[in-house]
């Protein structure tokens, strides 16, 4: 899966990360909530943005976060030694290729990961083998045709769509929010619930207009600027002007709003 992560592991990566983690933390997690004693795998763990408020959430827990990437694990254990968290365990896996018995954990949390797999579920059908009957599975998602904003722009829309395409070229999906339920049914899971969480940002509220429309938001946008011009998905003044109009999207009449999918299944 490394490779097809369409936001690469720069500095700059990580810190939209840690961006987007916090200022959605309550959105996304008031209710990622697990019984005491618990043993979670969250599965893809990255740099240890969702670790950290996983752990936090849920103390007396016994959480197992792993990932793929070794230069990324780094930096989370480095996040979570900074933070004081000892409920976290990191390991170095692939979720195609885990070598845990079956049955071993009450819940598994993956967030922001099937978006860059090209099958998701088949991964959700591997990781439902090492959930105990009855164990429950968390997934988070974004989509990205979910997004509106004022004032309104085609330019932008167009720079949009050069993530959603190239995405889509590295086998990924950024509209998979929309298949949560679908996914966790075709993967075998019962009693799904799906909840949309939208992210809805105006200047009344400063903290998302930074936090997410302009760090989290936009900033992975900028992100595929070199790919997109030299996949001459866009030119480059159209592109510019495109990342202007987003940024317009942050003044005072400005309005943008983004939808996430949280969704819980059982074994």
């Amino acid at each position: 899966m490394k490779k097809n992560y369409v936001h690469g592991y720069s500095e700059r990566e990580s810190s939209r990360l840690y961006d987007q983690a916090n200022t959605l933390s309550e959105m996304l997690h008031y209710d990622t909530i697990f019984p005491k004693g618990s043993k979670v795998l969250e599965a893809g763990c990255g740099t240890g943005a969702q670790t950290v408020i996983l752990a936090k959430k849920n103390p007396d827990a016994q959480i197992l976060s792993i990932d793929i990437s070794k230069e990324s694990l780094g930096k989370a254990q480095v996040l979570i030694k900074k933070e004081k968290i000892t409920n976290v365990k990191f390991e170095l896996q692939d979720i195609f290729n885990l070598y845990y018995e079956e049955e071993t954990f009450d819940h598994i949390f993956i967030c922001f990961v099937l978006e860059h797999i090209e099958n998701p579920v088949k991964i959700l059908k591997e990781l439902k083998r090492f959930l105990k009957k009855e164990g429950t599975i968390t997934v988070i998602e974004g989509d990205h045709g979910s997004v509106y904003f004022y004032p309104e722009s085609e330019d932008a829309l167009l720079a949009i769509q050069c993530q959603i395409k190239i995405q889509a070229g590295m086998k990924g999906n950024s509209l998979v929010g929309r298949q949560v339920y679908p996914l966790l049914k075709q993967a075998g899971f019962k009693n799904v619930k799906v909840s949309p969480r939208m992210v809805y940002v105006d200047s009344s509220k400063p903290e998302l207009v930074d936090g997410f429309t302009k760090k989290t938001f936009i900033a992975m946008i900028e992100g595929v600027e070199r790919k997109a011009i030299s996949m001459d998905l866009i030119d480059k003044k159209t592109w510019q002007k495109g990342i202007k109009e987003l940024y317009r999207t942050t003044k005072e009449d400005g309005v943008f709003c983004y939808t996430f999918f949280k969704g819980v299944g059982v074994k």
